[in-house]
């Protein structure tokens, strides 16, 4: 288990000049955390190199972009894109002769779910080629960095893969349940671990999530090595999630979604970056507070800890600085209701007798139970009633707020890493707010 070690000083100005590179190992898609890495490494005048998952063709096979699909994914980015397929995970090998799990999976019904069982073989024996393709590919990409990247360059690898939910429509029945489900239509998170699918989830998770982090390190040795003899650094940074701290009452304390299922493929991640830190390495992880994306629309509840940022931005940061993203928070709300009453009702679930007797970090993540998903799911349905628009919520005005401050809080504290996994709590996230008032953040 690491150690709960939040970052509670902002980072130095990094050693990143105009004209390093920042190398985006995973795709982008849409508006999210990996943004505000950009947007920091764009403003200190770095170079961004990118890369794909690839697309799979009709026949399953997988391949790189075609012309148009890369030129939306560049201008997306807003950079040059290395054309090798990256795609993470083994749900669509086919080894010995034997469908894909993706493919075994269509034939799954909702009632049987529970009666289906793959050999801890079968699931090696797709790992493994799984990790062989991801580790070739990924070679093809070193290679082609090297054409493009002078040797005495510092360069940051950003990490932005996670997930792992192998793709299957009995997936997504099942885990609107778990994470959706009131009354009879609840599912526990636990019976689904623990169940023949669940543990085809946590194997899928590790190596998505993190074991390509551990390849990364990996198959960047020798370029590690180039670097180093032309006086050139290289860092390594990925996303965590290990809970956040908010501001409830006086003070910050720590808390989680329940249930965060990716928890373990995430502590995973953790230990990579520790043992790579610990021989020399520069590699560091940072785990971020809850934010809402398009990808976090099946977990309901995880944006309510998002709304008690306005809290802890108005402590650190003050009132005068707080004042512009309040009207903004505000105008997206119904006129009956005020940004002290969604506060107030943020704080009120977040510090439940319920919910604090379930959370721990020792024992972290936890499971939900049907009452803790009944509670937060009518809190999270109020407080998203509260909107005067369900396209347009204060949730994704926080959210932006979270991902410019991460992004610049990461790229710098990736130059000398205090540790190689940090906690970005809110009052971070505040104080970075106050130390750059003005530069278009809140």
């Amino acid at each position: 288990m690491t150690d709960y070690r939040p970052m509670n000083q902002l980072p130095e100005a990094s050693g990143y000049v105009a004209g390093d590179y920042l190398v985006l190992v995973g795709e982008l898609f849409g508006r999210g955390y990996a943004n505000g890495l950009l947007e920091e490494a764009r403003r200190i005048g770095m170079n961004v190199i990118g890369t794909t998952m690839g697309r799979r063709a009709s026949d399953g096979v997988l391949r790189p972009l075609n012309t148009d699909e890369l030129a939306e994914a560049e201008a997306l980015l807003g950079a040059k894109i290395i054309n090798v397929p990256l795609e993470a995970g083994f749900d669509m090998e086919c080894v010995d002769g034997q469908g894909s799990f993706a493919d075994q999976l269509k034939s799954v019904k909702s009632d049987t779910w529970n009666q289906i069982e793959f050999s801890d073989d079968s699931i090696e024996s797709a790992r493994k080629a799984g990790e062989l393709r991801f580790r070739s590919n990924l070679s093809q990409v070193v290679t082609e960095l090297v054409r493009i990247i002078p040797a005495g360059s510092n360069v940051l690898f950003s990490h932005v893969m996670a997930g792992g939910f192998p793709r299957a429509r009995i997936f997504m029945l099942l885990l609107n349940r778990v994470f959706k489900g009131t009354g009879d239509k609840y599912l526990s998170s636990h019976t689904f671990w623990n169940s023949g699918i669940g543990r085809l989830c946590e194997v899928s998770f590790n190596e998505v999530t993190a074991d390509t982090f551990r390849y990364l390190i990996e198959e960047t040795s020798s370029f590690r090595e180039r670097a180093a003899e032309a006086g050139g650094n290289i860092r390594y940074t990925s996303y965590g999630y290990h809970g956040t701290g908010v501001l409830l009452g006086d003070e910050y304390r720590w808390h989680s979604y329940i249930p965060y299922m990716p928890g373990w493929a995430k502590m995973r991640l953790e230990d990579v970056a520790t043992e790579a830190f610990n021989s020399g390495i520069m590699a560091s992880v940072y785990n971020c507070p809850e934010i809402q994306t398009n990808s976090s629309a099946l977990f309901l509840g995880v944006e309510i800890s998002l709304y008690l940022l306005i809290s802890a931005i108005r402590r650190e940061a003050g009132g005068c600085v707080a004042a512009p993203l309040e009207a903004r928070c505000q105008a997206l709300l119904k006129e009956e209701y005020t940004l002290e009453q969604m506060l107030e009702r943020a704080e009120s679930y977040l510090s439940s007798p319920l919910l604090q007797q379930m959370l721990d970090f020792e024992t972290w993540p936890q499971h939900n139970t049907i009452e803790q998903a009944e509670l937060m799911l009518a809190s999270s349905a109020e407080l998203m009633g509260m909107h005067a628009d369900q396209k347009q919520l204060v949730g994704a005005e926080l959210s932006r707020v979270v991902f410019l401050s991460t992004g610049r809080l990461m790229l710098h504290a990736s130059w000398k890493p205090d540790a190689p996994v940090l906690w970005l709590n809110h009052d971070i996230i505040g104080r970075l707010v106050a130390d750059v008032s003005g530069s278009g953040i809140v």
